[in-house]
């Protein structure tokens, strides 16, 4: 099956913070069930960039190099005797017009177009600083990290392969129906990170619901290096 989008995704920053059941329990596309890693339900603050991006192998002008930042969850999807592991986004930002009204219209995801920007820079000691904002209200939100430029492998069975490792994405298309799509990518390395600084105006970008929950301090921060990445045609679960 040929992909409907091929891109690299660079230095994907996210930042995990501990949720309540109940606040996530309205976003769960029907079908699938809230997943947790030793009974803690994540959410995670991402930032990340798309570079070489192309849709059905085109190249559009202007559009192949941006940043996005996206709050999601994670579900699970049992098909076949067999657990399929994703996740689901409150909402997606980008700084391009035509990618929200693509993705909002072909996916029926939650994506909004704001001013973005990003910033990668070496520092000394081996480490390099990673960042990414975005501006609401004219107000600049941002989310960064130093860490460690040398990247090692994710551990079996650790929190990081749980945040990474989700290959699927659901989205609730109407009632009684679920879309679902394949996102492939290899395994990732991860950057060890040493440091984290952050700003959100999580009232005005998610609801109130979701302030206690990105105003704590984040459990884990983690950078992935990335990779080229392929998603695939979506499907409806219907029933």
């Amino acid at each position: 099956m040929r992909p409907f989008l091929t891109a690299n995704w660079t230095n994907l920053l996210l930042l995990n913070f501990e949720a309540d059941k109940e606040v996530l329990k309205p976003y769960v596309p029907r079908h699938t069930e809230l997943d947790d890693y030793q009974g803690i339900t994540y959410v995670s603050l991402v930032g990340f960039l798309f570079e070489n991006t192309r849709v059905k192998g085109i190249a559009m002008p202007g559009h192949r190099n941006f940043e996005e930042v996206n709050l999601r969850f994670y579900v699970r999807y049992k098909e076949g005797g067999n657990w399929k592991r994703g996740v689901v986004f409150i909402k997606e930002l980008v700084p391009k017009p035509l990618i929200t009204f693509v993705a909002n219209t072909l996916y029926k995801e939650n994506y909004a177009t704001l001013p973005m920007a990003h910033h990668f820079q070496q520092l000394p000691e081996a480490n390099f600083e990673v960042s990414y904002k975005w501006k609401l209200n004219n107000q600049w939100n941002h989310i960064s990290a130093v860490a460690d430029k040398a990247a090692v492998a994710i551990p079996a069975g650790s929190e990081s392969e749980f945040i990474l490792e989700h290959y699927w994405g659901y989205t609730q298309l109407g009632p009684g129906i679920t879309g679902e799509y394949e996102v492939q990518h290899p395994r990732w390395k991860v950057f060890p990170v040493k440091d984290y600084n952050y700003h959100c105006d999580t009232l005005n970008l998610y609801g109130e619901q979701f302030v206690p929950v990105l105003e704590q301090a984040p459990r884990s921060v983690m950078l992935a290096a990335g990779s080229e990445i392929a998603v695939m045609p979506g499907r409806k679960i219907k029933g």
